[in-house]
C-alpha cells in the first residue's frame, strides 16, 4: 500500500530534520584541526622483486610553496574556472553541491560531488580522500569555518601550493617545471588553462601519457579557455589567439628506471591505485614498500631473449626495421605476473609493448574459439543435420570455402558472402577441429566460430580474461583474432589451459605496507572458467602444434612446451603464445608509426623474405626465453 501525500511529506520532513540534525551537531563538534597533513615528510616509494631484494625506488615529490602573487592573475582565473567560479563570493561551500550531498548522504549514495576549492584545500591540508558520509560532513564544516577564518586569496594560495598535478609534483610552482620547464610566474593564459586542466586528474589529462589523454586535454583546456571567456577573465580577441593546444615538454627522466625496471613500475603502480585505497596524490607523498610479482631472474632471461634471438635489426640500413616493437609477458597460473619485456628501455621508450591493446592478435587467438566449441557443446547444422561437436569433428579445411549459417551462407555487409581465407591460399580437404588448431588452419576455425555464434567466442574468451574494449568486431573475421589483446592479457588466457580450466587475472603486487603498517590490497579470486575436460582438449592441440605444427620452432625449449603461433591476414603482427609447466608467455612483434600509431606490415623484417612467417621471432624468443627460464 503506497503512502499518502500526508505521510510522504511527513517523512520527507523527518529526514531532513535528522540531517540538518546531524549537520548542526557536526558543527559543534568539528573544529579546524590544528595539525596539517605531513606535506614536507615525502618519503621514497620502493619497490621490490618478489625475492625480496631491491628494485627500484619512486615517488620523490618537489613541492615548493609560492605567493600568489607570484601566479599571474589569469593563470589563477583558469583555475577558477575549471573548478569553482563563484569562489570568491561562496561561503566556502556550495549550496547545490551541499544539496547533492545531502540527498546522496540520506538515500545512501556517493558522498563525492560539488566541491569547492575551499572544500578541496581542506581535503589536501587536513583530511583523508576516503569518501563517507563522515568525512564529507567534516569536510563542509571545517571548510565554512575556514573561509571566516582566512582571507579568499590565503586560501587560494593554499589551494594551488598544495594540489597534486601530476609527475611527482605538488603545487602550481612545480607543475610550471614539470610541463613547461618554467617559473609559474612565466606562465601564459594557455599555459594556465592546461594545468588547471590537470586537477580534474593529473593521469587523464597529461597528453605525453598517450593519445585518449591528449584528446582529453585539448577538450578540457578550450573549455576551460571558453569558460574564462564567460566568466570576464579573458576577452574573445585574447581568446582568439590561443587556438594551438600549448603542448607541455616530455617527463624528464627518472633516475632509477631504466631498462625493464620501469615497466616493472609503472604495471605495479597501476595495479596498486586500482586495487587498493591509495590514490596516486596519497602514493606521490611516499612512504610504501611495495613486493612485486615479478621474478627477477625469468625478467633478464626474457630480455636476453629479445636480445639474442630476435630479429637482427637494423633501422639505418633497412626500412622494413624501422618502428619495430617487441613486447612480452609471463603470467603464473596463479595471476602472478612474473616477467615482462615493455620495450628497448623504459627512459628511451615509456610506451609499454606488453601491455598495449593496440595489435591484434591473429591467429593466436584460435585456441579459444577452440575451447568455447567444445565447452559449449555446439552442434553443426546442415540439411537439418546435428553433429556434436569434438576435436575428432571434421570441417571443410580448403581455402576459398563459404562460411554458413544455419539458414544458407552469410553475406558481408558489402553484399558478399564470407569466404575463409587460408595462410599461402593452401587448401587441406577436410580436417579435425585438433588438427586445425594444430597447423593453423584458418577455415574451420572460422566456421566453428559461427556455430558456436560470435557472442558464444566472445565469452569464453571475457572468461578466460580478455578486456571487453580490446574485443573486436563480431564479423566472420572475429574467430582469426580481430581482438587487440596486450601480452599479459594473452598469457593470462593460456594459463588456463595448464591448469585445467582454472583462471586468475593478471596481479603484480603481492603486498604492501606504510610505515611498517600492512596496506589492504585486493587480489584477484581464481574461478573454474573451462571444464577440465575442455582445458585438457585445447592443451593437447597446443602441445601437438609445438612438436608437429606451426610451433615446431618451439619443440626444444621444453618437453612439455605447448602453445600457438599467431598471425594477421595483413602481416602487421606476429605472436607466440604459450606455457611450459604452470607459467604460459605472449610474445608479440609488429611495427608501428610513432605519429599516427598506425601498424604496417612486417614483410623484409630482420632481412628475411616473404615465405617468412611473422610469427617466426615470437617463436624463436619465446623457445629461447622457455629454455632459459627452465635452468
Amino acid at each position: 500500500m503506497l503512502p499518502t501525500r500526508r505521510q510522504a511529506l511527513t517523512g520527507l520532513l523527518a529526514c531532513t530534520a535528522l540531517v540538518a540534525g546531524t549537520v548542526g551537531w557536526f558543527w559543534e563538534v568539528t573544529d579546524v584541526p590544528d595539525d596539517l597533513n605531513a606535506f614536507a615528510t615525502q618519503q621514497n616509494n620502493v619497490f621490490y622483486w618478489s625475492d625480496g631484494t631491491e628494485m627500484a625506488r619512486t615517488g620523490q615529490v618537489n613541492r615548493q610553496e609560492v605567493p600568489l602573487g607570484r601566479v599571474p592573475e589569469p593563470v589563477r582565473y583558469a583555475v577558477l574556472a575549471a573548478e569553482n567560479e563563484t569562489f570568491y563570493s561562496d561561503p566556502g561551500v556550495s549550496p547545490t553541491g551541499i544539496g547533492r550531498a545531502v540527498v546522496r548522504m540520506a538515500t545512501g549514495g556517493d558522498t563525492q560531488g560539488g566541491s569547492t576549492i575551499t572544500q578541496q584545500y581542506v581535503k589536501n591540508i587536513y583530511l583523508n580522500q576516503h569518501q563517507d558520509v563522515s568525512r564529507k560532513l567534516s569536510e563542509i564544516v571545517i571548510a565554512m569555518k575556514l573561509d571566516r577564518r582566512m582571507t579568499k586569496d590565503d586560501i587560494l594560495a593554499g589551494y594551488l601550493n598544495t594540489s597534486w598535478f601530476g609527475r611527482g609534483s605538488y603545487g602550481i610552482e612545480r607543475a610550471a617545471a614539470a610541463y613547461y620547464g618554467k617559473d609559474v610566474s612565466a606562465l601564459n593564459p594557455s599555459e594556465g588553462a592546461f594545468l588547471a586542466a590537470l586537477l580534474k586528474g593529473a593521469g587523464l589529462f597529461d597528453p605525453t601519457l598517450g593519445p585518449e589523454n591528449r584528446t582529453r586535454a585539448v577538450q578540457r583546456w578550450s573549455w576551460i579557455l571558453d569558460r574564462m571567456v564567460a566568466t570576464g577573465h579573458l576577452t574573445a580577441a585574447e581568446r582568439a589567439t590561443y587556438t594551438v593546444f600549448p603542448e607541455p615538454v616530455e617527463p624528464p627522466a627518472v633516475v632509477g628506471l631504466g631498462g625493464q625496471v620501469g615497466y616493472l613500475v609503472d604495471l605495479a603502480r597501476t595495479y596498486l591505485e586500482s586495487h587498493s585505497d591509495v590514490t596516486p596524490a596519497r602514493f606521490d607523498l611516499g612512504g610504501y614498500q611495495i613486493r612485486t610479482t615479478f621474478d627477477r631472474a625469468r625478467t633478464a632471461a626474457l630480455g636476453a631473449a629479445v636480445k639474442d634471438a630476435g630479429p637482427a635489426l637494423d633501422p639505418a640500413g633497412r626500412d622494413a626495421d624501422r618502428h619495430v616493437h617487441l613486447g612480452a609477458a609471463s603470467v603464473a597460473a596463479d595471476g602472478r605476473i612474473v616477467a615482462l619485456y615493455g620495450g628497448p628501455d623504459y627512459l628511451e621508450q615509456g610506451f609499454d609493448d606488453a601491455n598495449t591493446s593496440n595489435v591484434p592478435v591473429g591467429t593466436a587467438f584460435t585456441p579459444l574459439v577452440y575451447a568455447a566449441g567444445l565447452g559449449q557443446g555446439v552442434q553443426r547444422e546442415r540439411g537439418g543435420r546435428r553433429t556434436p561437436v569434438h576435436s575428432s569433428t571434421r570441417y571443410d579445411g580448403d581455402d576459398g570455402v563459404v562460411l554458413t549459417t544455419p539458414e544458407g551462407p552469410y553475406w558481408r555487409r558489402d553484399g558478399r558472402i564470407a569466404k575463409a581465407v587460408n595462410d599461402n591460399g593452401r587448401s587441406w580437404g577436410r580436417v579435425s577441429l585438433r588438427t586445425a588448431v594444430v597447423q593453423s588452419v584458418n577455415g574451420p576455425m572460422m566456421q566453428l566460430g559461427m556455430d558456436v555464434g560470435l557472442e558464444g567466442v566472445r565469452d569464453t574468451a571475457a572468461a578466460l580474461g580478455l578486456l571487453p574494449d580490446s574485443m573486436g568486431e563480431l564479423v566472420p573475421a572475429f574467430p582469426l583474432g580481430n581482438s587487440r589483446p596486450s601480452a599479459v592479457r594473452m598469457a593470462s588466457a593460456f594459463t588456463a589451459f595448464a591448469d585445467r580450466g582454472r583462471h586468475t587475472d593478471p596481479w603484480s603486487v603481492d603486498r604492501v605496507t606504510l610505515g611498517g603498517a600492512p596496506v589492504a590490497v585486493e587480489r584477484p579470486e581464481s574461478a573454474q572458467v573451462l571444464d577440465p575436460a575442455v582445458a585438457a582438449e585445447v592443451d593437447d592441440a597446443l602441445g601437438a602444434a609445438v612438436r608437429e605444427g606451426t610451433g615446431r620452432d618451439a619443440a626444444g625449449a621444453a618437453p612439455d612446451a605447448a602453445g600457438k603461433t599467431g598471425t594477421t591476414a595483413d602481416r602487421t603482427a606476429g605472436w607466440f603464445v604459450g606455457h611450459s609447466g604452470r607459467v604460459a608467455t605472449a610474445v608479440t612483434v609488429f611495427r608501428m608509426d610513432p605519429k599516427t600509431l598506425q601498424l604496417s606490415p612486417l614483410d623484409g623484417l630482420g632481412g628475411t623474405d616473404a615465405a617468412t612467417p611473422v610469427s617466426a621471432f615470437p617463436t624463436r624468443i619465446w623457445a629461447a626465453y622457455t629454455k632459459a627460464a627452465a635452468h
